[in-house]
């Protein structure tokens, strides 16, 4: 069992340090708060660093998922136990590093003191707190709930996270064999290529179509370089400025839930965070139409986000939730829309919704890496083949040469 060296607060204010052994993060944590402390920060003995960087208090322009899961556990540990607000607040304030989420943790707890409603205060920082953390914890100060509420959402941003922490790192490999690939191509026509006319045409050598257009293309890149950086950054801005308009949206969605190869990864995904979203709202006990109304703001592929606008609509009319969803079956996983519907009429769509987000989590997760696993021979066979591209327009040039002696 490990040694944790480790930073907690007391309930009155104090802070203490030491060293406690734990199987994990998780249990050291129960252990301190059985002894009536708050985990502040822990390290595993053999990792500590002589110089701990992350203490250094540095201005943050935005709060990270990590940093919000972190709060959202820490706060729920603490009304768990009883503590109040304000003096949670006054704790978790000192303890975080995030000047933004400190300056946020600080008025929120200067309002609370005032008697202002919690929800109200947290709702003045809307780009750290969404909708659905403001609702459900609206709900859980309404009904005095707000322990399982934090417990509820701990849960939901942890899952959030992991499924967007495994499907970035699904893709990471791809991407830098992409951008080796576009290091090596450069460099080649930039410094290879050119150095090669010259020598090309002192023997006089037909050089074939390829080869011209290689030897031009880093010509113009080595002489016209200005230009062409500032081509990549007017397409990159172009690109991010559109992908924002309606137009863009429509049209980056389409391309992800049309494409063959990644639109079952695509459906599965934008299901699993709707569904998660839904059961937790559920579970909270926000009604239905509003937690429609604030999952529609979460989702961000446009088919997903017409279907629940138009949900919406048919649930006030009195449909039930799957049978609205199921005028948009195409973009649903198989089985999805039923196993909703079973949670409607046995009146357990809570667990259900809960059960059946878990399944397309995992689901989302073993594709991501089952992609990776497919996408890295293929990487390999394109480097080799732009690889070989490359060798050829040299070397054939060469045996025409030597052909020719």
């Amino acid at each position: 069992m490990p040694n944790f060296y480790y930073t907690a607060k007391g309930f009155d204010g104090r802070t203490e340090q030491g060293v406690l052994p734990a199987e994990d993060l998780r249990q050291l944590a129960q252990d301190l708060k059985n002894q009536n402390l708050i985990l502040i920060t822990a390290q595993k003995d053999g990792e500590r660093k002589k110089i701990d960087l992350m203490n250094l208090s540095l201005p943050s322009f935005r709060v990270s998922l990590k940093e919000k899961i972190l709060f959202v556990r820490n706060l729920w540990i603490m009304i768990s136990t009883g503590l109040s607000i304000v003096r949670s607040f006054t704790i978790l304030s000192e303890q975080t590093k995030n000047t933004k989420l400190k300056k946020a943790l600080i008025n929120v707890k200067d309002e609370v003191s005032k008697g202002n409603a919690f929800s109200e205060s947290l709702g003045k920082y809307p780009d750290i707190f969404s909708d659905l953390f403001l609702s459900m914890v609206k709900v859980g100060e309404e009904s005095g709930t707000l322990e399982d509420v934090f417990k509820v959402l701990s849960l939901q941003m942890e899952k959030e996270y992991t499924l967007k922490s495994k499907v970035k790192g699904a893709m990471i490999y791809p991407l830098i064999i992409l951008g080796v690939m576009g290091g090596i191509g450069i460099l080649m026509l930039i410094f290879v290529f050119p150095q090669l006319t010259s020598f090309f045409k002192s023997l006089n050598a037909e050089l074939p179509i390829y080869t011209k257009i290689m030897i031009w293309g880093g010509n113009f890149m080595m002489n016209q370089w200005y230009f062409v950086l500032l081509a990549i950054i007017i397409l990159a801005v172009i690109f991010w400025q559109g992908s924002k308009t309606k137009q863009g949206k429509w049209l980056l969605s389409t391309i992800l839930i049309k494409t063959p190869f990644i639109s079952s990864l695509v459906k599965k995904n934008n299901s699993a965070v709707l569904i998660r979203a839904l059961s937790s709202l559920n579970a909270s006990g926000v009604p239905l139409v509003r937690s429609l109304e604030i999952i529609s703001g979460t989702v961000s592929n446009v088919y997903y986000k017409e279907v629940i606008l138009d949900s919406i609509e048919r649930v006030k009319k009195g449909e039930k939730l799957s049978s609205a969803f199921k005028a948009h079956k195409d973009i649903f996983p198989f089985g999805a829309i039923e196993i909703i519907e079973v949670g409607e009429e046995t009146g357990k769509s809570t667990i259900i919704l809960k059960k059946l987000a878990e399944f397309y989590e995992d689901e989302v997760i073993n594709i991501a890496e089952n992609m990776s696993a497919i996408i890295e021979p293929l990487m390999i066979l394109m480097l080799g083949g732009a690889v070989a591209v490359f060798a050829f327009s040299i070397i054939q040039p060469m045996y025409s040469v030597l052909g020719n002696i």
